[in-house]
């Protein structure tokens, strides 16, 4: 008989000898390329066949940046109210909770200080998987501390932005954190302290129209979407197609709203590099 021919019908593999292919084994990037998420994580998270910057986090830029991962988290228990009484599909303390128990996080940013190259540094990372990486009272509040403990301590301050825009459920509240964190990098500003902005995919919103734009030195990583309102809200307001790459920072970098790109594993070095210029101190080398 010939081996194709199955002699019974139906599967007859027993139920305890079958075996699941273990899941997250491999990442598929937007241009279709398949990565061993293996090597994935060894490259940060960057993709080697086409370069796509994969979105990651707090936990993963505070790995990047600070010296052995060693750092102290500020202000790591601050969490949100609901003084409007918010609710949509749901309730907004539900929403919040749910986000918490999902990512383990109290909100869409960490804080912390640390050493970068051996020079401390306060850097303050929006986290995406937040409800969209929404600016809300916290995450205002969280940085205007940051900025505050960089003054006291006469420290550069690095602010990671991946946002979504301001979070609808605070309403004006969300909508006060952009003049807050505003006033508060004047205020480093006027203590001649460095503030070194890093845009990743994406920045867009509230975010983008306050702090993320207001660095000594504006940076992004490749492919990032920067924006206020995204491409589908502007195609369907003008009423007009949008040309190629529209939004993405290197579309940004051509028309004078970024000082340069740089990929995640040049990050480290170039943020401490601008510090150290702007400083006017001997430039650092990476250990």
């Amino acid at each position: 008989m010939d081996w194709f021919k199955r002699k019974d019908k139906g599967i007859q593999t027993s139920t305890e000898d079958k075996k699941d292919t273990p899941r997250g084994l491999w990442y598929k990037t937007p241009s279709g390329k398949i990565i061993d998420t293996e090597e994935l994580k060894r490259n940060l998270y960057v993709s080697p066949e086409d370069g796509y910057h994969v979105r990651i986090g707090s936990k993963h830029y505070f790995e990047l940046f600070f010296d052995n991962n060693k750092f102290e988290e500020l202000d790591a228990n601050l969490t949100a109210k609901d003084p409007l009484k918010f609710e949509d599909t749901k309730k907004y303390p539900d929403r919040l909770k749910s986000a918490q128990e999902k990512t383990k996080l109290k909100d869409a940013i960490r804080t912390a200080i640390g050493k970068s190259l051996g020079k401390d540094i306060v850097i303050a990372a929006m986290d995406f998987a937040f409800i969209g990486g929404s600016m809300g009272s916290v995450v205002g509040e969280k940085i205007a501390r940051a900025i505050d403990y960089a003054i006291k301590n006469e420290l550069p301050f690095l602010m990671i932005s991946k946002s979504g825009g301001a979070r609808m459920m605070e309403a004006s509240l969300s909508l006060m954190q952009m003049v807050k964190t505003s006033a508060k990098l004047a205020q480093l500003a006027e203590s001649k302290l460095p503030y070194i902005s890093l845009c990743t995919d994406p920045t867009t919103g509230g975010t983008t129209a306050s702090y993320a734009m207001l660095g000594d030195i504006n940076i992004a990583e490749p492919n990032a979407l920067i924006a206020f309102a995204g491409p589908r809200v502007v195609k369907d307001t003008t009423g007009k197609d949008l040309p190629e790459g529209f939004q993405r920072s290197e579309f940004v970098l051509e028309h004078g709203f970024l000082d340069a790109i740089y990929e995640r594993k040049e990050l480290k070095k170039q943020v401490n590099l601008y510090i150290d210029l702007i400083q006017n101190i001997a430039v650092r080398a990476e250990a």
